[in-house]
């Protein structure tokens, strides 16, 4: 984890105290499930919002949920 990899995770931190779907939407993009769960929880109330925003931004790693997502043929046996 680098100078640069800080400053964003910095950056989107702030993004998500500030404006909670902001933060995750630079995380994640904008069309992925934890923005639009971010959203609803800050229509719902400012608080889950952001402590969901921290959450996804500190604990999930957006590249791993990607790679799961594609992976999904590995997870079955055919059996003939």
């Amino acid at each position: 984890m680098g100078l640069g990899s800080c400053c964003c995770r910095c950056l989107e931190i702030l993004c998500a105290i500030l404006l909670p779907p902001l933060g995750v939407c630079l995380r994640h993009g904008c069309c992925s499930m934890e923005f639009w769960i971010s959203v609803l929880l800050t229509i719902l109330g400012y608080l889950p919002g952001v402590l969901y925003a921290a959450y996804v931004i500190l604990s999930v790693d957006p590249d791993r949920v990607r790679r799961r997502g594609h992976d999904d043929d590995d997870d079955y046996i055919y059996v003939a």
